[in-house]
């Protein structure tokens, strides 16, 4: 993980992709922040260029981030540019790029979702918008964060799944975009804090949705929205092609 080698772009074409996914990374970190996702240097964020992962750096607050300080490493954890250290979290991104197609991957200490992390092993279907996560979400056991036996968890939870609760400590998203990672935590996030809300009425518990009213959610959910014929791609969407 600490070794490094020499990073040559080649052709320009393949720098200002990693430059402008460096930029949309920045910006989807500092959103994590402002929507109060995070706290100080809590949570990080990763894309995928290629075969390269751009991660947010350890320790240092997004708002300092500048082009000068991406980080890039290869699928095995190799260092390829920057000379900040990644984040702690590294064994986490890299699992979910090796074994999906994700694009990017985005991890939050969201305070809802990190809340009911402590109370059940599965977020129960509350709201239709389960299905767009895959199905219920599932909490990963507690394990120190950083280590392997952590990412080992999360990626249990994922099966099948898009995001997934890590128990006492927070959210992990991922998307074919930084804006559909950030979606699906937000999302995630917002669903944590219905359940918590309906479950604090006293005598009442919330209804839960049928695995078959998920999977009707679900398969009108895949016609949702805009054709991407029908509409610009965004900065993300360019810089991960």
């Amino acid at each position: 993980m600490t070794e490094q080698r020499q990073h040559t772009p080649g052709r320009d074409t393949a720098h200002g992709a990693l430059a402008r996914a460096w930029d949309a990374l920045v910006e989807t970190a500092r959103r994590t922040v402002t929507d109060g996702l995070v706290v100080g240097t809590s949570g990080n964020v990763s894309a995928r260029v290629g075969d390269t992962v751009l991660v947010t750096p350890s320790g240092v607050p997004y708002d300092r981030l500048r082009p000068a300080d991406a980080v890039g490493v290869a699928l095995d954890g190799t260092r390829l540019f920057g000379a900040l250290t990644p984040t702690s979290e590294l064994p986490m991104h890299l699992e979910i790029y090796r074994t999906t197609g994700a694009r990017a991957v985005v991890h939050t200490h969201a305070v809802h979702a990190t809340a009911v992390s402590t109370l059940v092993t599965e977020l129960p279907p509350v709201h239709y918008m389960t299905a767009a996560l895959g199905g219920p979400v599932r909490v990963a056991p507690y394990a120190l964060y950083g280590t392997d036996e952590l990412a080992a968890n999360m990626l249990t939870a994922l099966r099948d799944r898009t995001a997934c609760l890590l128990q006492n400590h927070g959210t992990v998203a991922y998307g074919d975009t930084l804006a559909q990672a950030y979606d699906r935590t937000a999302q995630l996030e917002w669903m944590c804090r219905l359940w918590l809300t309906a479950t604090s009425v006293p005598g009442g518990a919330p209804s839960l949705l049928t695995p078959q009213q998920l999977a009707e959610a679900g398969g009108k959910l895949k016609g949702y929205g805009q054709t991407d014929a029908a509409r610009p791609a965004s900065e993300d969407e360019r810089a991960a092609r």
